[in-house]
């Protein structure tokens, strides 16, 4: 059954090194409609020593993007939102 609904900020992780603040949004793996489950991968994040998942925190659809391919963004940096408490697709 659906959660209660809510929309979780889904940000941009921390890259593992306090040397590495900001990455380059590499791609999007849902796009905004699709249904997401907890621990998918939606987006990749490329730094100079690492590339990075951005795994779903939560299931739900993915109401908003927030951050475009190519784009440099911040750890911490607002990427996307999912709304949660919506039915799973049949």
């Amino acid at each position: 059954p659906a959660g209660p609904a809510k929309t979780v900020e889904v940000k941009t992780p921390d890259f593992g090194a306090e040397s590495i603040t900001e990455g380059t949004l590499q791609e999007w793996r849902a796009k905004v409609g699709d249904y997401v489950n907890q621990g998918d991968i939606i987006a990749v994040i490329e730094t100079d020593k690492v590339s990075v998942e951005v795994s779903a925190p939560e299931s739900g659809e993915l109401a908003e993007i927030l951050a475009e391919a190519d784009q440099t963004v911040q750890v911490d940096a607002l990427l996307c939102k999912i709304k949660t408490g919506v039915p799973a697709p049949a």
